[in-house]
């Protein structure tokens, strides 16, 4: 980040996105930055790396991180989750925490406010979100229940998906932005290299036609990414990681349907974001008990 550039007034700043899985957090960045940068699925686990998505405007530039949910670990990828997530919070400029307001507070909020109070002495949002599901009542209820869970420098209702209130929700993180740099030039939405965000679109097309035991033990490592020469085309490769024989015939599909299905609708995702025409090439190969395993999760690049 050389050459920063300083406008009197100008207002930029990180701003931490945490809550539990399923709440809203991809969808809600993915809709303030205008575009598809995080997966989105119902599944628990969805984001496994820590993603800053950057949105800039006249008088502010906004550099979020999407962390993965907080949840309770069941193995090494469980623990590294949290980890990623909670490291987040430190030398961050603003936190949002993301709850669903159809639900009472549970156990799993509790530990994450408290976990916020101690972690974290930047202004803090509760944002509840999904309120285009909840009549005004349950809301005022909703809201009164999770203010107990401590203090909160500032409370907002949205719907990520519907749009409702985000106008609102960024004129509120603008007014808690201290003055500062545009770290970014204006055009750039994100710090990841293409190959890490094609990764991430592949993966969501597994999470969306998959079910029972896949989802939570699949990884994409893009193997080839080349740029044709002779025509507007870029041939992507990627191998999909299962842990069991089970799993990959489930991926595969009869007659090679499940992963023709993956292919097409994560290659479209993949043509809109790179704005040309790919050719995609996926392989599903077994590496046994990855999440488990240190040296897997080093070259999925899930630990530094």
């Amino acid at each position: 980040m050389d050459n920063l550039t300083f406008d009197k007034g100008f207002k930029s700043g990180f701003i931490t996105v945490v809550g539990q899985p399923n709440v809203g957090k991809s969808t809600l960045v993915n809709k303030l930055i205008g575009e598809k940068i995080n997966i989105i699925s119902r599944k628990a686990q969805t984001t496994r790396n820590r993603i800053q998505c950057i949105l800039t405007l006249d008088k502010a530039q906004m550099i979020f991180i999407d962390t993965p949910g907080i949840h309770r670990p069941k193995d090494k990828m469980g623990k590294y989750l949290n980890e990623i997530a909670y490291e987040s919070l430190r030398e961050i400029d603003l936190v949002l925490f993301m709850v669903d307001a159809n639900y009472k507070p549970n156990d799993q909020d509790k530990k994450i406010a408290t976990q916020l109070a101690h972690a974290s002495s930047k202004p803090t949002l509760l944002v509840l979100n999904k309120v285009d599901t909840v009549s005004k009542n349950d809301l005022a209820t909703r809201i009164n229940d999770y203010q107990k869970l401590g203090e909160f420098t500032d409370i907002i209702t949205i719907s990520a998906q519907k749009g409702i209130n985000l106008d609102d929700l960024t004129e509120i993180i603008v007014d808690y932005l201290p003055e500062g740099p545009k770290y970014y030039p204006d055009d750039m939405i994100t710090d990841q290299i293409e190959q890490f965000i094609v990764s991430e679109l592949i993966r969501e097309k597994i999470l969306k036609f998959t079910h029972q035991e896949v989802p939570h033990s699949v990884a994409v490592e893009v193997t080839r990414f080349k740029e044709r020469s002779d025509k507007d085309l870029i041939e992507i490769g990627a191998n999909i990681y299962v842990e069991r024989k089970s799993q990959k015939g489930i991926l595969i599909g009869k007659g090679g349907s499940m992963l023709k299905k993956i292919g097409k609708s994560a290659r479209a995702d993949i043509e809109n974001l790179l704005s040309t025409q790919v050719f995609l090439d996926l392989w599903v190969k077994i590496k046994d008990d990855w999440r488990d395993k240190e040296d897997a999760l080093k070259m999925l690049g899930y630990k530094g």
